[in-house]
């Protein structure tokens, strides 16, 4: 007995194969003087973990996907909010890996909800592209005017300390930032098919292998501009920038080194964090194991 099993046939099977579909809701309310968890559901490959932060420090909720990474057709889809006055930071407990996929794409959506004089970091760790990698990742937030919140991203395009670079595949990734129902910022990053000429090309990546996002929305936001432009400007092999649209703060960096990336993108974070928020210089120690 043997299988017959031509481009077509495996195509099929492939898109077959049963597929992950994990949800993980995380809410968060003050209570008693306090930010205390008010809300958890989840469903594997989704857990959340609950470290215990340190002095003086947000209470934690650390996100991971049990499965070890995301296949195509694979779907998360992830919600975290903070109410009134409440304070949190929702983090990656390991970097993301989107493996090769035979066709479908694997989809992440995200919401982040944040009330009035509450607080929320949504503190992701890389997002890791194998080859032949189809990703679309939507971030949704909705965030009171009296609310604030620091968000971000990252990419990176390959395995690169195996020698892997991201040659073919998609990726999109698209946020939404709301206050109040009304759509105050949007953005889009789109790759497909020839996903290593964008990189190669001067008018497009130029080179980077790693890419990375943060935002800071907040009623301040446009105070900051001047610190965050100073702040990236010292990053080292690393290309970056920072402005402020519509009353969001918008840093982003790329390189050709992701743990150059990663170490300016956590100065960045931490600085941020201090001047905005009035808290530690400090991440999880869990974001860097």
């Amino acid at each position: 007995m043997y299988a017959d099993t031509s481009p077509s046939d495996a195509k099929t099977l492939g898109s077959a194969l049963p597929r992950m579909e994990g949800f993980a809701r995380v809410g968060f309310e003050q209570r008693d003087g306090a930010s205390r968890l008010s809300v958890l559901d989840q469903r594997s490959p989704l857990r959340v973990l609950f470290p215990r932060a340190e002095t003086g420090d947000l209470p934690l909720a650390a996100i991971t996907t049990v499965s070890g990474g995301l296949v195509g057709g694979d779907t998360l889809d992830i919600s975290v909010a903070v109410g009134g006055s409440a304070k949190a930071i929702a983090f990656g407990q390991a970097a993301e890996k989107v493996y090769r996929s035979n066709g479908p794409e694997s989809r992440v959506d995200v919401s982040l909800n944040v009330a009035a004089e509450a607080w929320l970091e949504w503190l992701p760790q890389e997002t890791i592209l194998f080859d032949g990698a189809r990703l679309n990742r939507v971030t949704k937030t909705e965030i009171d005017p009296a609310g604030r919140l620091m968000a971000g991203e990252c990419l990176v395009f390959g395995r690169l300390a195996r020698g892997e670079v991201m040659r073919h595949g998609a990726v999109r990734d698209r946020w939404e930032v709301r206050q109040s129902g009304r759509l105050i910022w949007a953005d889009a990053l789109l790759m497909k098919d020839d996903i290593i000429g964008i990189l190669d090309t001067r008018a497009g990546f130029d080179g980077a292998r790693a890419y990375a996002t943060a935002i800071y929305v907040g009623s301040d936001a446009a105070d900051h501009i001047g610190a965050a432009k100073d702040i990236v400007n010292e990053s080292l092999n690393v290309r970056a920038g920072a402005t402020c649209v519509g009353g969001v703060l918008v840093a982003r960096w790329l390189s050709e080194d992701p743990l150059a990336l990663r170490d300016a993108f956590e100065t960045y974070w931490k600085a941020l964090r201090a001047l905005a928020g009035g808290l530690p210089a400090r991440l999880p120690r869990l974001w860097y194991v």
